[in-house]
């Protein structure tokens, strides 16, 4: 999954920092060791980085890896690995043309959505004007670098943008572009991959 995920920002991107959890080796494989981010590093990056107990401080450490003169910044989970770069294309070009500080890809929330609490529905919530959130995200990189000064935790980046108060602009997302999160989710992913172009 992850070998897909910088394949496709690698089309795009001038560099790629991969992030990985603590104890995997150089070649992306569990290892017992941390991740250095010296020498070689796994699926075509160009460094490696071992991240933190949570999803920012993961971030915050890529973050670290990047070269200062970085000027639009992309952050991706590997856990969409069907990501097309056509999607990269779209939210770095928003930044860059554009002159947004944060694109994330949405979809259109398209079931009916409902609340419950001990296992029974409290309300039916209006899914009007609600959309789910995938990555990649762009960033103008001081906007990124700003946003995580704090140390501040979101389930996503463009999360602590808004808490600055910065306009998020949204482009389509993909429905392809599905977050491996159960077992199940990988069978249907590799069935997307083996008749995915690249």
């Amino acid at each position: 999954m992850a070998a897909w995920s910088v394949d496709a920002a690698r089309r795009v991107a001038d560099g790629v920092v991969v992030v990985v959890p603590e104890g995997f080796g150089a070649d992306g494989d569990q290892a017992g060791g941390a991740a250095s981010g010296a020498g070689s590093a796994p699926w075509g990056a160009d460094r490696m980085v071992t991240g933190g107990v949570s999803r920012a401080d993961s971030v915050r450490a890529g973050l670290a890896a990047v070269p200062d003169d970085a000027a639009i910044i992309v952050v991706h989970d590997a856990a969409r690995p069907l990501a097309a770069p056509s999607l990269f294309t779209a939210v770095v070009e928003a930044v860059r043309l554009e002159g947004a500080s944060c694109v994330i890809p949405v979809l259109p929330v398209s079931d009916t959505l409902k609340r419950t609490s001990d296992g029974l529905v409290v309300s039916t919530v209006d899914r009007d004007g609600l959309v789910t959130v995938q990555t990649p995200q762009a960033f103008a990189a001081a906007t990124l670098r700003e946003a995580h000064r704090d140390g501040g935790l979101t389930t996503d980046d463009a999360g602590l943008v808004e808490q600055m108060g910065v306009a998020v602009r949204t482009v389509p997302g993909d429905p392809r572009n599905l977050k491996i999160t159960r077992h199940e989710d990988l069978g249907l992913a590799e069935a997307l991959m083996a008749g995915a172009p690249r």
